[in-house]
């Protein structure tokens, strides 16, 4: 494929949810030169599934293939051992061979429903990283001192309040930063928070000889509760949700977290998403943001089902709980509060606990005022309903 050097488009690339681009005029010149450059997303497979967040910086890597250039998606098998706590107040577990095998199994797949899996190239650090010693490791430490790791916010931060900082967290931006070396990348992507380990590959990089990286950083969005999303919050939408629950779930979502979504999260046109914002109902505009994602993620077909849906469900209010034909799938003994988070009725357990305790659960009409409610065989067929809008079906 021909390199694209359209000006618009390479205008889009670097502005649509960027925060920040180093070095902005020398990466405009080389995408203007023709020259294919390599460029390089990196994700720690620290959950089984991939959210609308890790997708922003998925959906740039997808930019720049389209305008002809080379790809490559990093799994950080090593790095997600190690775990990187850039957007973390306190220390990261570290995780097991075994966690980071069995998350990464679907990894690819899931990054396929964005990438072009087929023409990107798939690559795993541990493969460079874990043959390693201390001679080597030691050479790329010296690149950097104490002094620049503690100044980091969140590590300054911590240090301040008197928190544990591991030895083992320094090592992590010298991880991420030889992977810029091993693979030779012109350009890494990534989020806001990982200033710093993608400024180490530009440093290695010199180190090693090689033409620093330039890096686009990628705005953070929020998750379906107004906060950071975040696996460990329970706030997310993932590249695997069923279309009605990917629905339901951005329906109830902040109204103003919708206009940065449709910017970072989906590709439809600026001008388009100016009309669809410019309408009076903000559920009108979930409604059509949900419809684009759906269509992203499965199929247009099911994203006009859904739209249709949603319409009825939460503006026309014309679906009761008896319309519904969406189930939740549970056991016996299942705990209420986790039942409400998995089927989408509450974003956390804390969140759970409130609406129980604030009377906005019932099962078949009666309220559960008991937050340590598990369910019984009796549960069966029952319909959960949370608040006015969301309501599903019990499967025992």
């Amino acid at each position: 494929m021909a390199v694209v050097t359209d000006v618009k488009k390479i205008d889009e690339l670097l502005t649509r949810g960027v925060s920040e681009v180093i070095d902005s005029s020398d990466l405009r010149d080389q995408l203007l030169s023709g020259r294919q450059l390599t460029v390089k997303l990196g994700i720690d497979p620290t959950s089984p599934h991939l959210h609308l967040g890790r997708s922003v910086p998925l959906l740039k890597l997808r930019d720049f293939q389209e305008l002809g250039h080379k790809v490559v998606f990093l799994v950080g098998n090593a790095t997600g051992v190690i775990g990187d706590t850039s957007d973390k107040d306190a220390e990261r577990p570290m995780l097991s061979h075994d966690d980071i095998a069995e998350n990464m199994r679907l990894y690819t797949e899931q990054a396929a429903k964005i990438v072009d899996i087929d023409a990107a190239k798939i690559v795993y650090n541990a493969d460079w990283l874990n043959p390693l010693g201390y001679k080597e490791i030691g050479h790329h430490a010296d690149a950097f001192s104490l002094h620049e790791f503690i100044q980091r916010d969140n590590i300054k931060k911590r240090l301040d309040a008197g928190k544990r900082v591991s030895l083992r967290e320094l090592l992590y931006p010298l991880m991420q930063g030889y992977d810029s070396v091993a693979l030779e990348a012109d350009v890494e992507l990534g989020g806001t928070d990982q200033r710093f380990n993608l400024l180490a590959g530009r440093v290695l990089q010199e180190q090693a000889g090689q033409r620093p990286q330039n890096v686009v950083m990628t705005n953070l969005i929020l998750g379906t509760d107004g906060r950071k999303m975040s696996s460990s919050w329970g706030n997310t939408i993932t590249l695997t949700d069923a279309p009605r629950e990917m629905g339901e779930k951005i329906m109830n979502m902040p109204d103003e977290v919708v206009s940065l979504y449709f910017e970072h999260c989906t590709r439809t046109p600026i001008d388009e998403v100016a009309r669809i914002l410019a309408l009076d109902d903000p559920r009108e505009h979930k409604r059509y943001l949900a419809e684009a994602i759906i269509s992203f993620y499965h199929d247009a077909e099911t994203a006009v089902q859904e739209s249709a849906y949603l319409q009825a469900k939460f503006i026309d209010k014309s679906v009761s709980a008896d319309d519904v034909a969406d189930t939740h799938s549970c056991a016996v003994g299942d705990a209420l509060l986790d039942v409400l988070v998995a089927s989408g009725g509450a974003t956390s357990k804390g969140d759970a606990r409130r609406k129980i305790q604030q009377g906005g659960v019932s099962l078949d009409g009666e309220k559960v005022l008991d937050a340590a409610y598990v369910l019984a065989s009796g549960d069966n067929g029952k319909v959960l309903k949370v608040g006015k809008k969301f309501f599903v079906k019990i499967v025992l």
